[in-house]
This record gives structure tokens, sequence and C-alpha cells, in this order.
């Protein structure tokens, strides 16, 4: 590219080596230091005068580091009269903390935006944000790029079988993403939520086949005609997703019209719908729906079966809600209070950044017994467990262990756009047993030490490759278009499509 300088910081040069590979230059000649007292230093070695400069530098393990570094080196560019600065952060830093917290608290993320700003930034390029509020922060244009055509291609390369596949979200705050890869695929989707009660013995499928062919009796002694009735119309398109069967099995259209549903203390085992005119399209209630809803009990991060001791007996004081009605209630309210990973639901939220990864972990990981549901039907498929990153393990596998142990999947495979892998998270997720493959993109750099066996055979460079479990996709294709586009003029709309096929 003519006029145009593309700076690596240190955070990920395999990658920036790799963008500039495949756009036919190298990058620009930057000396980064440090001072005896950790102070950090910037030398730009080349001139940047009239110059379109592009800095890659994404977030990585020393994170402040690789903040200041950015500043410092776009403040450089800046100073020596760059035409126009773009930052390309293919993981953007702080991101978890896209939203105050506490009463008291911060949100980071809007404060970096705010130190690019004041740097001289004059465009951002990122990846997947965790949160896609978070282009509001900035005052400057922000492609905030997708890395979902990426994901489904390879899909579509390396799973033999992708059509028998399932797309599972192990949150609600990721249903948008993963209802995206399902529509761009054509595959059933299925989501997975958590919260804190619990449905003693007997409450899967059997009890409520029990329930529907023993007509309940009234107080005044009158038989119950119907329970629960559903309305199945014809969607007119070609596949039907599993995770519809399983909400119209509750009572629960698709087009998000719920039935009123009481809060959880006031509802009983003896509550009843009422019965209604018998339509064309009505069917009762049948195995197929049920089966499209799987329960689970979430003790310490793991499935157990249903005779296993409950830590903490008080927190299951609903146990005698009927199933049915317990599965409406906690559909309806993760969609009418927020949809976000609240505090009751242990495996997160990512839509709106509501938990961190840490809180989520802790939850998932803590003494209270939780139920598990799976809406969506994964029996001998397999499941395409995605989340925009990965960071701790425990709720990957926490899910993982439910859709195989609990709804019989025949393979789970993770996927992500950043795998930041905290602590042991990668060690943890190569070892489960339920976990069959890890894969992310390079957008974050992974440390040697912590790739199954401490070394990085099978990855390049840049870090893409494969090394156990773990298979790393290579984003430089995409980040490279993306500065062509932008230093060409062109538009990047094609850029969030399936252009790979």
């Amino acid at each position: 590219m003519r006029r145009a300088r593309i700076f690596s910081g240190s955070s990920h040069p395999g990658l920036c080596d790799s963008i500039c590979e495949r756009l036919g230059t190298s990058p620009a000649k930057c000396r980064l230091k440090k001072f005896a007292n950790g102070e950090t230093s910037v030398e730009v070695g080349c001139s940047v005068r009239d110059q379109d400069v592009f800095i890659v530098q994404s977030g990585s393990q020393n994170v402040n580091d690789s903040i200041i570094e950015l500043l410092i080196l776009i403040s450089a560019c800046k100073g020596g009269s760059a035409n126009k600065i773009t930052a390309v952060m293919p993981y953007f830093p702080y991101s978890k903390q896209s939203k105050k917290k506490a009463h008291r608290g911060a949100i980071t993320a809007r404060m970096v935006a705010n130190l690019l700003h004041i740097a001289g930034v004059d465009h951002v390029i990122t990846v997947d944000l965790h949160a896609s509020q978070m282009q509001g922060f900035f005052t400057k244009p922000v492609d905030n790029l997708y890395a979902e055509p990426l994901l489904a291609r390879w899909i579509r390369h390396n799973i033999p079988d992708w059509r028998n596949c399932v797309v599972v979200s192990k949150n609600p705050g990721g249903t948008k993403r993963v209802t995206q890869l399902a529509d761009v695929l054509k595959l059933n989707f299925a989501l997975i939520t958590t919260d804190r009660r619990r449905v003693r013995d007997g409450w899967m499928s059997s009890r409520i086949q029990s329930n529907r062919h023993s007509p309940a009796v009234s107080e005044h002694g009158d038989e119950e005609d119907e329970r629960i009735r559903v309305t199945a119309p014809n969607n007119g398109n070609g596949y039907t997703n599993g995770i519809a069967n399983g909400l119209n099995g509750l009572g629960i259209s698709e087009n998000g019209n719920s039935p009123s549903v009481r809060p959880v203390d006031s509802m009983s085992s003896s509550m009843t719908l009422p019965p209604h005119p018998q339509d064309d399209f009505d069917e009762e209630y049948t195995d197929d729906h049920a089966q499209s809803v799987t329960y689970g009990r979430l003790v310490q991060g793991h499935i157990v079966d249903d005779d296993y001791p409950s830590p903490s007996p008080a927190q299951s004081a609903v146990a005698d809600i009927d199933p049915m009605l317990s599965s409406i209630h906690s559909l309806h309210s993760l969609r009418g209070g927020g949809g976000g990973g609240g505090a009751d639901d242990a495996l997160g939220g990512t839509i709106d950044a509501h938990n961190s990864d840490d809180e989520e972990e802790a939850d998932a990981m803590s003494g209270t017994e939780r139920m598990i549901t799976l809406v969506g039907d994964v029996k001998n498929k397999t499941v395409l467990l995605l989340d925009d990153m990965i960071d701790r393990s425990a709720t990957w596998i926490a899910a993982a262990e439910h859709c195989k142990k609990r709804a019989n999947a025949k393979k789970v495979i993770c996927l992500a756009t950043h795998g930041v892998f905290g602590g042991d998270c990668l060690k943890e997720m190569d070892t489960c047993q339920y976990i069959d493959q890890v894969v992310v993109t390079n957008s974050f750099p992974i440390d040697a030490s912590k790739l199954p066996g401490g070394k990085t055979d099978g990855l390049a460079a840049s870090g893409a490759g494969t090394r156990g479990k773990l298979t790393v996709i290579d984003l430089s294709i995409l980040l490279g278009e993306a500065i062509r586009r932008n230093h060409n003029g062109e538009s990047v709309s094609a850029l969030f499509q399936n252009f790979m096929d």
C-alpha cells in the first residue's frame, strides 16, 4: 500500500507480521523499550508525515503496559504529522468493564476510549466487542468487525457432519450471537440457563407425562379438560429450531409473546392454565416437546445425580413447584428481566456484559445448588458451544457436561472469538472429558506456557494452528482486508457478510 505505515506493538507482533504479509508490505520501523524505572519509551524509526498510520496492538497478559504503549505510539505519530491514525485492536482491553456495577464503580472501557481520543486516534478497528454498545463510548469512527464468517467457514470445512450440529448459547446474554451463526449455517440452536431453584426428584418428562395422562381434579371435583395446550403455526422456513420446539412446548411463542406468568412464590403444583377453544393448529402436549427441555442439578460447577444430597436444603424451598411452570418462569424471567445474565445466572451473560467471567466463575463454583436448563434438542448431535471469549473454564465445563450427561450430545466443541485463557483455563478445558475441541481466533496472544505440553508445536508465528484440543483461526485475512479498504476509502460492509465462502 502506498502512503501507509503499519506499526506493531509488543503485544502481538506475530499477528502484525501476518497482516503485513497479506498486504505485501512489512511492519514500519519502531523501537519500543523500557527505562530502568519501568517507564515505556517509543521511537518511530521512519517518516509518517501525511501517511495513513495503522497501529496493531491487541490486549495481552500485560494489559496495562499494552495500553500505555499504544497511547504513546499514537501520540508519537500524531506529533510526526501523520495524516490519519487508526488503532487496530482485535481484542479491546477492559471490555468486560463496560457498565457500572457498583455505586462507586467506574466504566473503565469508556475511560480507555477517552484516552485513545486524547492521544490522537482517528479511527478504531476491533473485533467482536464484549458489549456492542461500547461503540458509543467513542467520538471517532469504530469498525467492530465480526469473526462469525471465519467461524462459519471453519465449521463447514472441518466438521464432516456439520449439518447435524446445534449451536448452543451457554448463557442468555449470548442468544443473539448464537442465532446469527445458526442462521448463517441454517442450523438449529439451543439455550442454556441457570437459576437457584431446584426441582426435586421426578421432575423429568416422566412426571410431565403422568400429569398429562392423569386428569387433575379441582376442589369442586370437576376434571380438567387440559393442563397445557400449545399453538404451533408453520414458520414457513425449511428447518425448525430446537429452541423453538422447546419454547412452543412451554407455551411461549417464537415472536416473543409469552403467557402471563405469576411470580415464582405464587406458583403451586395445582396451578393450571384455563382451557381454550379447539383450533386447527392446536395440539396436545407431547413427549417430543418434553425432550426439548433438559434439566440438571449444578453443584460446585458439575452436574450431579438426582439422589445427590443438596448442600443447602433451604435453597430448595420451591421444590414443590410443577416442573413445567418452573421452566416457564425461568424462561419468562430471563426475557422480561433483562436477559443479560443477572446475579442468579451461574453461566452469566455477555451481550450487556452484566457479569465478568470472574463473577460467573464464582457463581458456578459456589456451594449453592442451582438448576441448569437446556432448551433445545441436542441428542446424538454435535454441540457448538458459542460465546465471544473464553477466560475462565468453569462455565464452559458445566455447560458441556450438561449437554453430554443429561442431553446425550454426541460431541461438544467450544467456539469463541477471543481466547483469553486466564489462569489454568486452557489446561482445564484440554483435560476435560466433556469437551472435544476448543476453537478460538488469534485476536489475543496465547502464552506458550499455557499451551498443552508448554510448547508451541503446531502453531505458526501468528499463533494460528492446532495444538492438542486447541485450534486457533488466523484473523489476519479479516484485519488485513479491513486495513486495505479503510486506506483506499472503500466500504467495509462486505466484511460483515460471509465473504469467505
